[in-house]
């Protein structure tokens, strides 16, 4: 069974019991050695699969765990496992167990957009601003830290009161409208296992074996909940890198993986994606930082071709000079587009690769080709489309009418002579009399007289009344499957394609927007075949929880495109050949990490930038580029002095060899 795992693997499948850190550097098979332990304790040591939790930190690595476990063991005992990320995990756990917290089961999942809209919301009142509200960023940085630490806040400064004070009211409200957002589902996990005993206990009962994947980019609150679920046994492994925590700006703590107190540490140093040289550059380029565990990755595949660096010098010249090494690479190796990867350390670095790939020339069965095709990583998500926000308003509304912002976006989608004016009387009596704005829509359509009712008119009123109608007939008609019928359904009767048509000008933007719409119906089937039981809030939570398997959905990763992304988006993944570029001081390290004493996690994310590459590793610079509008003269990163002069092969920027 073990015979394919190297002996370093292997140790890491049979340390089975206490407390075990795994020490995976970057494309050392930390994948398969996890997937073999699970396959271990089913097989060899005849554990039960529901004993079996494993967590990780993306819907994509869990899937593909248990892609591998299937082939290892039967699909039906892998089915069994728990194994999924630590927000699917803690869903799974409220959606049973909230009612203890006050919360009811058919809760809502809010974003971070509509955490932060319905904050803005709640600080114009506290602040009693009319105008533009300042900038709240640093407010909801501090929510957002306490949040990831389970912590309140200090109130030392006025801003520290105000931010207090927003953090209160917005639990308040969002606790009223029976909604919680991301990190809420794991705050409230460890609240519910911290003040109810017998939950926890329930829990840990039936976790015997628990393991966690990309340890290292846990925060607190993770960091407690893996010591909760694991108290009773103390069978927990963990596995990670410290080299690769990347995470610090949104809460991850490297020191959870470096002060892990351990019975086993095993180290998985063997590389089975990188060539020689370029493992070499990425391990003395790293060997610089102090908070780590030594190692060392090493490869058994050959030395490979040094690394490319050259200097280019504009930030044009650098993009035009890196697309002509990719056309090159091509026509010699054949390597296909989609094997190669352009990564940058900031989003606002993209266009001019953009500009260049989309002008090139390249050919192909003997015919020229102007254009290469590319995606690029981060654009609008599927679920921020307007028309898929607005049907997943609908659906929100229908399993949970306490969803206030849910109603307030659809009440009038379709148009029904609910004015403006008739939504501000409204929401003024629901906050003067603290009572939900459903059970205010209610009493309005309902027979009897009313108050509030005396102050609409009869076209609003009207309106409001088939409204309620329309959401407590879905509510009944949801109840029964199959979900994209009704979905259908409910797009049929608020004529929602004649609502894009009045909406929409172009021909093309509506039919796009259409089939946007189609894709929702789709999600929803797709999620109908894929699950064993099936309701409204079921569906609600897996699109919010996994909506990167949804946007993508439609999309073959044969697809033959250039990839570019962020370096922080790339972690994980792998391509034949990388272009490094952008790499100046300011940009990496960035000049926000200088200022926050930030360079050693800087340095961690330029050693995963190195090590997504198998084979041909292309490092480059601009001598000048624009920053906020003007011209400037930078200077090579303080990286690139860390990386061997006899690793490089340096240059010209107008140079192919």
């Amino acid at each position: 069974m073990l015979s394919s795992l190297n002996s370093y693997q292997k140790k890491a499948v049979l340390a089975t019991q206490g407390r075990v850190l795994i020490l995976a550097g970057a494309g050392s098979g930390k994948t398969s050695a996890l997937t073999y332990r699970m396959a271990y304790l089913l097989k060899e040591m005849s554990v039960a699969p529901e004993a079996i939790l494993g967590l990780t930190f993306t819907n994509k690595a869990a899937q593909e765990m248990k892609e591998r476990l299937s082939k290892l063991v039967s699909a039906k005992v892998a089915k069994k496992i728990t194994l999924s990320t630590f927000h699917s995990f803690c869903m799974q756990i409220l959606r049973k167990e909230i009612h203890h917290l006050g919360y009811g089961t058919n809760f809502t999942l809010y974003d971070e957009k509509e955490v932060r809209r319905l904050g803005q919301h709640l600080a114009r009142h506290l602040l009693e601003h009319e105008g533009e509200l300042p900038s709240l960023e640093k407010t909801f940085e501090k929510i957002s830290y306490a949040k990831s630490r389970g912590a309140s806040l200090e109130k030392s400064s006025w801003h520290d009161q105000f931010s207090a004070d927003l953090y209160l009211r917005l639990k308040s409200c969002m606790r009223s409208y029976n909604a919680v957002d991301f990190d809420s589902l794991l705050s409230l996990t460890v609240e519910l296992f911290e003040n109810h005993p017998a939950v926890l206990s329930h829990y840990q009962e039936q976790y015997h074996y628990v393991m966690i994947d990309e340890y290292q980019d846990t925060n607190p609150i993770q960091y407690r909940l893996a010591e909760l679920i694991s108290g009773k046994n103390r069978n927990l492994c963990v596995v990670g890198d410290d080299d690769q925590s990347i995470y610090g700006w949104r809460g991850a703590e490297i020191k959870n993986i470096l002060q892990f107190e351990s019975d086993t540490l095993i180290k998985l140093e063997q590389n089975y994606r990188s060539t020689s040289n370029i493992l070499e550059a990425a391990n003395h380029l790293i060997s610089h930082n102090k908070e780590r565990h030594p190692k060392t990755l090493w490869s058994s595949s050959g030395k490979g071709p040094l690394l490319t660096l050259f200097h280019a010098p504009t930030e044009l010249e650098e993009a035009q000079a890196v697309v002509q090494r990719m056309v090159k690479l091509r026509k010699e190796t054949q390597t296909p587009w989609k094997e190669m990867a352009i990564l940058y350390r900031s989003n606002l670095l993209s266009r001019p690769f953009e500009t260049a790939l989309s002008q090139a020339v390249w050919e192909k069965e003997g015919k020229w080709i102007r254009g290469i095709p590319f995606e690029v990583f981060g654009g609008t998500e599927f679920y921020e489309r307007a028309e898929i926000k607005d049907l997943l308003a609908y659906l929100r509304a229908i399993s949970n009418p306490l969803d206030q912002e849910a109603l307030l976006r659809i009440i009038n989608t379709p148009r029904r002579g609910i004015s403006d004016q008739t939504l501000e009387v409204l929401t003024q009596w629901n906050r003067k009399h603290e009572i939900p704005l459903w059970t205010l829509l209610e009493e309005v359509a309902s027979p009897l007289s009313s108050e509030c009712k005396a102050s609409l008119s009869f076209k609003a009123i009207e309106g409001i009344t088939s409204f309620v109608h329309l959401i407590e007939t879905a509510q009944e008609k949801f109840k029964t499957p199959p979900l994209h019928d009704t979905l259908l359904w409910l797009i049929d009767t608020i004529d929602y394609k004649k609502t894009i048509s009045d909406d929409v000008k172009s021909e093309k933007m509506r039919d796009f927007k259409w089939e946007n719409v189609m894709h929702c119906v789709d999600a929803i089937s797709i999620y109908e075949e894929e699950s064993s039981e099936v309701s409204l809030k079921d569906f609600l939570s897996s699109a919010a929880l996994d909506q990167e398997h949804t946007l993508r959905r439609d999309k073959t990763q044969k697809e033959d495109r250039v990839n570019l992304m962020t370096i922080h988006s790339a972690k994980g993944l792998e391509f034949t050949a990388c272009y490094l570029v952008g790499l100046e001081d300011q940009i990496i390290p960035h000049e926000k990490s200088l200022k926050e004493k930030g360079l050693e996690e800087e340095r961690r994310l330029m050693y995963v930038a190195l090590t997504r590459a198998k084979k041909h590793l292309i490092l480059s610079m601009a001598k000048k580029r624009k920053k906020m509008g003007k011209e400037v003269t930078t200077t090579p990163s303080r990286f690139l002095f860390e990386i061997p002069k006899e690793l490089l092969k340096i240059t010209s920027w107008q140079t192919l060899e």
